[in-house]
C-alpha cells in the first residue's frame, strides 16, 4: 500500500461530527520514491482528496512518503517526526494537530 493509497482512503475514515464546522485544506508534499502532492479538502463534514498543490492551503505537511505512510497507519507519532525535523509544518499547526481526531480510523 502506497502513501497515495492511504491518503485516498481518508475520506472513508472521516469523523463527520468532528469535521462538521470545519473548512480546511491540508496540503501534503511528499518526497521520496512514492512522493507527490495531495490536497485534503475538509468542508462541512465531508472530505475530498485531490492531486496537485493548492494555491492557499491552511496547513502544509512536508515529509517523506514512507514517513507519511507510517504516520497515517498510526506507526509513527506526528509530534515525534516533527520534533526530529523529518516533517515540516507550515501554516495552522492547530489543524495539523487536529488530523488524528478527524480521522480516528487511521491505522485500522
Amino acid at each position: 500500500m502506497t502513501a497515495k493509497d492511504i491518503i485516498d482512503s481518508l475520506p472513508s475514515k472521516l469523523d463527520k461530527d468532528a469535521a462538521e464546522d470545519l473548512d480546511a485544506v491540508y496540503q501534503f508534499d511528499l518526497k521520496g520514491e512514492q512522493g507527490g502532492q495531495y490536497q485534503l479538502v475538509v468542508q462541512n463534514g465531508t472530505c475530498e482528496v485531490k492531486e496537485g498543490t493548492h494555491d492557499n492551503p491552511h496547513v502544509t505537511l512536508s515529509l517523506d512518503a514512507e514517513d507519511c505512510k507510517k504516520l497515517l497507519k498510526g506507526q509513527l507519532s506526528g509530534m515525534a517526526i516533527a520534533m526530529s525535523g523529518r516533517m515540516q509544518i507550515a501554516g495552522d499547526i492547530g489543524l495539523a494537530l487536529q488530523l488524528k481526531s478527524l480521522f480516528p480510523g487511521i491505522g485500522r
